[in-house]
């Protein structure tokens, strides 16, 4: 490979994870080419901060796909194109199969007739469903509870054997709950419908919520709230970075699971929240919703040691400090 660092395809770059992990990519030297739908993502994002060429279409759209492999001198691709609303997922599976697991096979089909074989994915701690042990590793059974991590799970399988059959080598990056933003505020979490605790939280600092509800106050849990493990976007996106250049440098398939190790409870996250924010914060209590694990921990030993994975930013102020920034700001 010549000293020039490749061209990188990442689908859904301009959504949460994936503009963290582009900013990423960019500090690290690579090219980068971003293909996002924008039912999520955000072109201004794209746009005036990480300054990519973004081609605005579908992973489901095979001709697209082919003109762009064979007019680019694309390395590998990194896929964060899903939908990931849990409840969603439930009520209307077609739409999350349709996109998530076919969308994913055309991209993967259309790489092949490209002779590209490097796949970064970005998949889920929702593909173990409810753990058997706490923190979870890599080998833990995987039992999904939702569609959502359903197709998650279905795209991993698919990935074994296509790595079986067409010697495509992918890193499956299960994930955590994703949190924080850029520390310099030029990137951040803006979802709509937004469902993620921390948003939500810092929206009812901003007054843009009454209050936020707590599902379920008589958990096992030490303050009755469920726990779970929040990791740093940069943090997330690096480890992205790590995975491309373990598979560029001949790394074989793996996968990772991307935690913080230890965990904070709704409570530990409002509280922080007030902290930060020094704002009040309304609380109401609510029942439990069905499906929600009291605990949700991932170890992230085996990155750690494989691609010397070493977050940055493990504490809960530091992740709300910076979310406190960007929404301040994303949100006047």
């Amino acid at each position: 490979m010549s000293s020039e660092k490749p061209c990188i395809l990442v689908t859904g770059g301009a959504g949460y994870i994936g503009s963290h992990t582009v900013l990423a990519l960019l500090q690290a030297g690579y090219e980068v080419i971003i293909l996002d739908n924008l039912v999520y993502g955000h072109r201004d994002l794209v746009e005036n901060v990480l300054k990519v060429e973004l081609i605005e279409g579908d992973t489901g759209d095979r001709p697209l796909l082919d003109n762009l492999f064979s007019t680019r001198n694309i390395a590998a691709v990194m896929h964060f194109s899903a939908y990931a609303y849990v409840g969603e997922s439930v009520t209307d599976p077609a739409k999350y199969y349709r996109n998530n697991v076919v969308g994913t096979l055309t991209l993967l089909e259309a790489m092949l007739a490209a002779s590209i074989k490097k796949f970064v994915f970005s998949s889920t701690c929702a593909t173990y469903g409810v753990p058997e042990v706490v923190p979870i590793p890599e080998d833990h059974p995987q039992n999904p509870i939702n569609p959502y991590g359903a197709t998650k799970l279905m795209v991993e399988r698919i990935l074994s054997d296509f790595d079986n059959a067409y010697d495509l080598k992918s890193v499956r990056f299960r994930y955590f709950n994703a949190a924080g933003a850029d520390p310099q505020g030029r990137l951040g979490e803006d979802h709509n419908p937004e469902t993620h605790l921390i948003p939500l939280v810092l929206q009812t600092a901003l007054g843009k919520r009454e209050f936020i509800s707590i599902f379920g106050t008589d958990y096992p849990t030490p303050d009755g709230t469920c726990i779970r493990d929040y990791i740093h976007v940069n943090d997330l996106a690096d480890a992205h970075v790590l995975g491309l250049k373990y598979l560029l440098d001949g790394g074989d398939s793996e996968v990772f699971n991307l935690g913080n190790g230890n965990g904070f409870s709704v409570k530990e996250v409002i509280e922080t929240a007030k902290l930060v924010t020094g704002r009040e914060i309304s609380v109401k209590e609510c029942d439990r919703r069905p499906g929600d694990p009291p605990s949700l921990i991932g170890s992230g030993d085996k990155a750690r040691k494989i691609l010397n994975w070493q977050p940055q930013y493990s504490s809960l102020k530091d992740i709300l400090v910076h979310s406190w920034q960007w929404h301040q700001q994303r949100h006047k």
